[in-house]
């Protein structure tokens, strides 16, 4: 899922994010609240209406922010106090409010209201913050009635397993439309995330998606499949092509370097986006130097294409019987460096 935080995947248009092969978006609960307000989105007719996006659409909680934000925020037991990063004024975020404001914007997927702890945090710390998130899931699950909405449930516990394990088999209780692994890609080494997702697939239920947040490199995401997981969101392919860097494979590519100034070869010869269709490597190069922000647009449209094309190869790979062997070096320590 593209990251769209302000109901806008940063520097592309609905349109050209369509062609991409992009299923669904993900926006921001907490800063949509603060600018424009969910008022003005749901007087709009909800999300989709408002940017022309008409295939799903998933809203996080506000969750993440009490991480993010850890500055201008303090947690209690009712919620979480906000300093608005824009203009200094109070934000109260609860469990209830969050999930009014994700019904009025509209979204098919609403995320439960969390407490996201960060990786340096205690074990008794992070025990707090489990306990936090399932009151505030009871609280969340009690206030949605929105029918048309799906609400999907978090897990927490961040490196410690028992915790992991208790908050899987608490949140799976509420039998929810879907449920997401949060607490990740928060400061830790990547392979405690990796044990945290083998360690909950066996315990989380087989019937419903399962969300694995903020997670969008490839072999991350080829583990976490493995493992049982179907969704993920990442800001990176579009962070990365603000900075002038194209996904090649699984290498980054920066555009800036002069060995692209005379390079007249697509940026991928494999790939059928837009960009790498009708635009050499040169011009790319050009564009980037030039700070021109059509190459930031081409350079994003060619690196959630990237992620597209993965993963939609991965469920063809599934669909064909083949993921283990066709997968098999994503899966290993090494990194891969085949096609696919």
């Amino acid at each position: 899922m593209p990251v769209g935080t302000l109901a806008t995947v940063k520097g592309v248009t609905t349109q050209q994010l369509q062609r991409t092969g992009a299923q669904m978006i993900l926006a921001n609960t907490f800063h949509l609240h603060l600018q424009p307000g969910e008022q003005v989105v749901g007087a709009a007719g909800g999300l989709h209406s408002f940017m022309g996006w008409h295939d799903p659409i998933l809203t996080d909680s506000g969750g993440f922010q009490v991480f993010s934000l850890a500055k201008l925020s303090r947690v209690d037991e009712d919620g979480v106090s906000f300093k608005n990063p824009r203009n200094g004024s109070p934000v109260e975020l609860t469990p209830e409010r969050s999930m009014h404001i994700q019904m009025a914007l509209g979204a098919d997927i609403a995320m439960a209201f969390d407490h996201c702890p960060p990786y340096q945090a205690s074990e008794s710390e992070v025990e707090d913050a489990c306990r936090r998130t399932h009151k505030w899931l009871e609280k969340c699950v009690a206030v949605h009635d929105m029918s048309d909405q799906a609400l999907f449930g978090i897990v927490q516990g961040g490196c410690f397993s028992r915790l992991r394990e208790e908050s899987a088999r608490f949140v799976s209780t509420f039998n929810l439309p879907g449920i997401a692994i949060g607490g990740v890609s928060v400061g830790e080494p990547v392979e405690e995330m990796h044990k945290i997702v083998r360690q909950l697939g066996p315990l989380l239920p087989e019937n419903c998606p399962k969300y694995l947040m903020g997670i969008g490199t490839l072999r991350e995401i080829a583990i976490a499949v493995a493992n049982g997981i179907d969704l993920f969101d990442c800001v990176l392919p579009t962070r990365l092509g603000r900075h002038g860097t194209a996904l090649i494979r699984d290498e980054r590519w920066n555009l800036r370097n002069a060995r692209f100034k005379n390079d007249y070869e697509p940026l991928d010869a494999t790939c059928l986006c837009e960009t790498c269709r009708n635009h050499t490597r040169a011009y790319l190069h050009h564009l980037i130097r030039s700070e021109e922000l059509l190459g930031l647009t081409l350079l994003s449209i060619h690196n959630i294409t990237h992620l597209m094309r993965f993963t939609q190869s991965i469920g063809q790979a599934i669909a064909e019987g083949c993921f283990s062997e066709d997968f098999a070096p994503w899966l290993r320590n090494s990194q891969a460096r085949h096609t696919w």
